[in-house]
């Protein structure tokens, strides 16, 4: 076995024992399919306000422009399905994703760990971890590593468990055995594109950022523009809808991290309690919550906005 071998197969064992579902690893090079597609989707204005997407270019392409040197980029997936849901069902909702701990603490830690054992058994190497805070197309080197391929509703998709699940990396300067990537299972299947209340999958494999639910009720900070009204679904902070109807989400199962666990109060909400919800209440359910991002007004605004 080679020591390339060896080492990728040492850091996929401790990815799992870590708790993440799955670990793939790709040669860090320049991303040529991806730079025309962004390009073009940048040009079309698709990320709306986020002018952070604009900056950084050339690094969302070339890892080797983010960690000198780099030779591997190591993908994980982290199940972040829930057990339960809400349970009024004429409340707002709220994205599974943020029920628990903000993802970005709970997985940087375990990133922590992996790049730590990574220098204590193989050696000094050099790194970075990403949870989708830097310029980083973490769905493109999730899809090159072999964890799955990218869907018509622009998610990662896997036929084992679906895609209710973050995406991480680490770019380190260590050369290893690479993954290759999965076949599309999306076929003639349309659900999500049927099924996207605001129609921002405008076709297939594209979403327009700027007509995405997720977008107008957490990233845009003006008012909602008016001619969405009606069209949230009910929808306060993200949405899961095409995900929720993507057929390969019946293999989803409970994830077992306990700071993904919502905060007691949150899944027994009801209507009433969302629309009367005080500053107080937002900060105790929401206290290391990523809906802490909208900020009370911002979550308020949106519970208004269904109104």
């Amino acid at each position: 076995m080679t020591k390339q071998l060896k080492y990728a197969q040492m850091i996929k064992s401790e990815a799992k024992r870590l708790g993440f579902l799955s670990c793939g690893i790709s040669k860090a090079d320049f991303l040529e399919e991806e730079a025309p597609r962004l390009e073009k989707w940048l040009k079309n204005n698709m990320h709306g306000e986020m002018h952070y997407m604009e900056n950084h270019f050339d690094k969302r392409l070339d890892p080797r422009k983010l960690v000198e040197g780099s030779k591997s980029v190591v993908s994980m997936l982290l199940n972040y399905y829930p057990e339960n849901t809400q349970e009024d069902p004429e409340a707002p909702r709220i994205s599974k994703y943020a029920y628990g701990t903000d993802y970005h603490f709970v997985i940087k830690d375990k990133l922590k760990q992996l790049l730590q054992f990574i220098q204590e058994e193989i050696g000094e190497v050099n790194g970075r971890a990403f949870v989708d805070s830097a310029p980083v197309l973490d769905k493109a080197w999730a899809a090159k590593s072999g964890l799955g391929w990218i869907g018509k509703n622009a998610n990662l998709l896997s036929k084992q468990v679906g895609s209710f699940f973050f995406i991480a990396e680490l770019v380190i300067d260590l050369d290893l055995v690479c993954d290759t990537p999965v076949t599309d299972h999306c076929g003639s299947c349309t659900a999500c594109i049927d099924a996207c209340p605001t129609q921002a999958i405008v076709e297939p494999y594209v979403v327009d950022g700027s007509k995405c639910i997720s977008y107008f009720t957490i990233e845009l900070k003006n008012e909602i523009p008016q001619d969405v009204r009606g069209k949230f679904d009910n929808w306060m902070f993200g949405c899961d809808v095409c995900q929720d109807v993507c057929p390969w989400n019946r293999f989803s199962k409970p994830h077992n991290e306990p700071l993904f666990n919502p905060h007691p109060d949150l899944l027994s909400m009801t209507k009433k309690d969302w629309e009367e919800i005080t500053e107080d209440v937002f900060r105790k359910v929401f206290k290391k919550s990523a809906v802490k991002r909208t900020k009370f007004s911002g979550l308020k605004r949106n519970i208004d906005f269904l109104k």
